[in-house]
């Protein structure tokens, strides 16, 4: 059962309850046009959130190996390193909202829609039921297809939240038939009786099984923007706010990640599939694919969207050889933390962009450097990050995964391989982030400086603080990826 002291009822509580009070106290002040108050106790619930969080990891109250439980929702490391992660998220884009939203109506809506959403992403990351994770799950994707068409007036933002939503609820669909297998096979919707049936099938409903765990795969690849499962991907971060952008690039594409691995990697193992091979496959597709299309990109935002799925496919790698590699797994959550920074800078600075000088295109960016300078450093390192240059944490996380994939070569001889198309393409996204760069600095040397949103330039600062930290010193991070990677491999006897 659930104890109402755990940490996802507390986040529950504190952001249910403002997000719930917001619209209300706004038809009672009668103000439309105003953010600001709005932005500020949405920005403190989160923080609350956040803090509430950190403090129960550090005070050693959360269960570090409880992977699964027999009620609904779990307090594990797990769960609350990408709570973590997704808060932050949710911080930098309610931030990086302020001056966007400056002008816009409906304000208490649309920071209302994020924190509902955050509890979605937070509640997906520590469910350990089939059902939960679903009711989870809608709750995380249903205000983000408001979100992401939020501008109504805009064809674009239309054309993007319809895309998404169709996409969407086919995914959902799809997940809701793999939960109806599962409980047809194995009479529970609990996450761990599940895979403890599944350990046992009946050889004649091995199938139903298996197109479970398919349903599951294609379900929850739509968030993760999993090649082939990425076709909306673009499109709907061209045309969505931008700083809703980064909450689906940075926030809910994690938690696509984090319902994955609980039920898509246990229940694979569960089968004693082996399931290796196609996540490597599918890891290489991703990342070569995502690459490729960015190179070919003149939209920031686009060239940025593509950059996001490859990301997808460098976190398979850790999955995929996690059961030969003891850092595949602790490799995989790094870089989920990393990149949840990461894409999020990025994403917030072109949304810096689009408020100050309403631009995307690449060519009209340049001499951006002396324009927006500061905006302009938090984006070139976030992009530099990305690519996983040092001394900045983008080179650990891949480090770890590149290495556990050579780690794993003793054993499979396919692993290697994997760490190659990493670097490569690892190599190929600096082709097109220094095309990004050299518009910025190179070009466009008459360009004089313009004022840069305040709540742009704080996000750029604690994103700078935080890449350029973790990468002089990511021995506390890569300890909490640890203590959460091990309870992965619990719970289940194939």
């Amino acid at each position: 059962m659930i104890e109402i002291t755990s940490t996802p009822m507390i986040i529950i509580a504190i952001l249910g309850t403002i997000g719930v009070i917001l619209p209300v106290i706004s038809i009672a002040r009668k103000e439309k046009g105003s953010n600001s108050f709005y932005a500020v106790i949405a920005f403190g619930a989160l923080i609350a959130s956040i803090g509430y969080v950190i403090y129960q990891l550090v005070s050693e109250k959360t269960l570090s190996a409880a992977m699964f439980s027999s009620g609904v929702l779990v307090d594990d490391t797990f769960g609350g390193l990408f709570a973590i992660a997704m808060l932050i998220v949710a911080i930098m884009t309610t931030v990086g909202s302020f001056n966007y939203m400056r002008k816009q109506s409906h304000s208490a809506v649309y920071y209302s829609l994020i924190l509902l959403s955050a509890i979605g992403m937070v509640l997906v990351a520590y469910s350990t039921d089939l059902v939960m994770l679903f009711v989870a799950w809608e709750l995380m994707s249903i205000p983000t297809y408001i979100l992401a068409g939020f501008m109504k007036k805009n064809p674009s933002s239309n054309e993007a939240a319809l895309k998404y939503f169709l996409f969407g609820a086919l995914s959902s669909a799809i997940i809701v038939y793999g939960i109806s297998l599962a409980y047809g096979i194995t009479g529970s919707t609990n996450i761990s009786e599940v895979m403890q049936g599944f350990a046992t099938v009946d050889p004649e409903l091995l199938p139903l099984a298996l197109l479970a765990i398919g349903m599951f795969i294609a379900g929850f690849g739509f968030k993760m923007g999993l090649v082939p499962f990425h076709m909306w991907l673009p499109d709907t971060y061209e045309g969505a706010p931008p700083t809703i952008t980064a909450l689906l690039a940075a926030g809910t594409k994690k938690a696509g990640f984090a319902a994955a691995i609980r039920v898509i990697v246990m229940g694979t193992v569960a089968l004693n599939l082996d399931w290796t091979l196609a996540l490597g496959i599918i890891a290489v597709m991703t990342m070569t694919i995502g690459n490729i299309a960015a190179v070919m990109q003149k939209n920031l935002t686009r060239m940025l969207a593509y950059s996001s799925i490859a990301h997808a496919g460098y976190i398979l790698i850790g999955l995929a050889v996690a059961p030969f590699s003891q850092i595949g797994l602790s490799g995989s959550l790094f870089h989920i933390l990393n990149h949840s920074v990461m894409k999020g800078a990025a994403f917030i600075a072109v949304a810096g962009i689009v408020t100050t000088l309403a631009v995307t295109h690449l060519d009209k960016i340049k001499g951006l450097g002396r324009r927006m300078p500061i905006t302009s450093l938090g984006l070139v390192i976030s992009l530099f990050a990305l690519a996983g240059v040092p001394p900045l944490n983008g080179f650990w996380s891949k480090l770890m995964l590149f290495g556990s994939a050579l780690d794993a070569g003793t054993v499979v001889w396919w692993a290697p391989w994997l760490a190659i198309a990493g670097v490569l393409n690892s190599a190929l996204s600096l082709a097109y982030y220094g095309w990004i760069m050299r518009k910025m600095y190179f070009e466009g040397e008459t360009q004089k400086r313009v004022k840069e949103p305040k709540s742009i330039i704080a996000v750029m600062i604690f994103s700078i603080i935080f890449m350029v930290g973790i990468g002089v010193y990511p021995d506390p991070i890569i300890n909490f990826a640890e203590s959460a990677a091990p309870s992965l491999s619990l719970g289940i006897t194939p």
